[in-house]
């Protein structure tokens, strides 16, 4: 029997292009002021102002721990605030200001040129099929995650 080298299985190219977009990315981020995962969850809020807490995690995939660090350091730079409910004073909604939409646009051309880079010398085609291999893989990995727990 040959034995694969697990270095270079698709699961272990997986993790190395994740952390070499990751460094990418990092780096990216940092010009405009941001780290990691804050400008995802920006673009949440972007798409929907005034979610709570707990959608918020939820949408992140991240422990409510890091997701009240998150909003902490979002707060001090001025991009969002925590309000409480209107109608529930136990539920906290989070809304950016008007410095948190003002990002918008530099975060939406930072990720737009980082997909450019990400996807050069692939054609419209490879892009379409290699997106598509994307969702099914995130799929796979969803369906495996729920049948563990």
């Amino acid at each position: 029997m040959i034995e694969q080298n697990p270095l270079l299985t698709t699961t272990c190219l997986m993790v190395r292009v994740a952390k070499a977009h990751r460094v990418l990315v990092n780096a990216a981020l940092a010009k405009i002021n941001l780290h990691i995962g804050q400008e995802i969850l920006l673009m949440e809020l972007w798409q929907e102002d005034g979610l709570t807490q707990t959608e918020l995690a939820e949408r992140l995939c991240i422990e409510p721990p890091t997701l009240t660090k998150m909003l902490s350091r979002l707060e001090k730079k001025k991009l969002l605030e925590k309000r409480k409910d209107t109608q529930d004073a136990r539920i906290c909604r989070v809304f950016l200001t008007e410095k948190g939409y003002a990002i918008q646009k530099s975060v939406t051309d930072l990720w737009l040129n980082l997909d450019e880079t990400v996807l050069a010398n692939l054609s419209p085609e490879e892009r379409l099929l290699f997106r598509s291999f994307l969702i099914q893989i995130y799929n796979n990995l969803e369906s495996a995650k729920q049948s563990q727990l």
